[in-house]
């Protein structure tokens, strides 16, 4: 049974995901910065989610569920990398969306393909540091007893957990790099929703206040089911490890989020919508 959910889960990811990434590239009035990281955080929850599910699915049907050290420390680079990827993509997504709403007449300035350039970059290298920061972390301990790690996949604390001469220090680390990693994008998300709500109140009129909330619904809803699992499984004083409630938080926000971004986005979003219905009526059409 269990199988069969998260299979189902990952086809609707891929499908989603690809879909979406194919829909914005196909369509020429999707080629703005709003669509451009859209494409990214799509292309970056369909990477995080093949890092993770195909083998989750393979456990569930082998007999021996096992992976070797380096396919383990190789799993590891790439959760870290793409996780973090997308925790500063949906603060560069609010940071588009500050820019729009309340420095309108500077759109087309303040996010210049060069400064969307500079901002991706800005996402994948956080990514590379973040991964890198865990990998040596991880990669300096010693794994002892039964080397039975006690997750569906490796992850930063249960491979702690494992270790023999883990340490204090290695949590702090731990705790450091997630703070910095969620922590800095946090802020940002804030701070950019700060302005955009302090620019809205000041819209007189009703339909002007609702067209701009619901540029950002989307948005909010999508890093509110990202960063609330994440906070809930890694923000936690060091001394405590939450491997029984974080298993379901990490299935949350490594298999459920990203089979529901596409669709919050596409259900949600009139402009992917549109494009769409005039993908589907043009290739009827054909």
């Amino acid at each position: 049974p269990l199988f069969f959910l998260f299979l189902a889960f990952y086809v609707i990811t891929v499908v989603g995901n690809l879909g979406l990434i194919t829909l914005i590239g196909l369509n020429s009035h999707l080629h703005i910065p709003m669509y451009f990281f859209l494409f990214n955080l799509s292309f970056i929850d369909f990477s995080y989610s093949t890092a993770l599910t195909p083998k989750m699915l393979m456990g569930f049907v082998s007999k021996k569920n096992i992976i070797s050290y380096e396919g383990c420390m190789t799993q590891l680079f790439f959760f870290c990398f793409f996780v973090i990827s997308e925790c500063y993509i949906l603060s560069a997504m609010a940071y588009d969306r500050y820019v729009a709403i309340c420095k309108p007449l500077l759109y087309t300035v303040m996010m210049s393909p060069q400064v969307c350039l500079l901002l991706l970059l800005g996402v994948y290298g956080m990514g590379v540091f973040g991964a890198v920061t865990h990998m040596g972390n991880i990669i300096v301990l010693t794994f002892c007893a039964d080397n039975r790690v006690n997750h569906y996949m490796c992850d930063i604390l249960p491979l702690l957990e494992l270790s023999c001469n883990s340490s204090y220090i290695n949590l702090l680390v731990v705790f450091i790099a997630v703070t910095i990693g969620i922590g800095v994008p946090i802020v940002t998300i804030f701070t950019s929703y700060g302005f955009i709500i302090s620019s809205t109140l000041h819209i007189k009129s009703t339909k002007g206040k609702s067209k701009a909330f619901s540029t950002c619904s989307s948005h909010v809803i999508v890093v509110s089911l990202f960063f609330g699992s994440g906070a809930f499984m890694y923000l936690k004083p060091p001394s405590i490890l939450p491997l029984d409630q974080g298993k379901v938080s990490s299935i949350f926000y490594s298999a459920v989020v990203p089979m529901l971004n596409p669709l919050i986005y596409s259900l949600r979003n009139k402009d992917v919508k549109f494009a769409l219905r005039k993908s589907l009526s043009r290739k009827m059409f054909s």
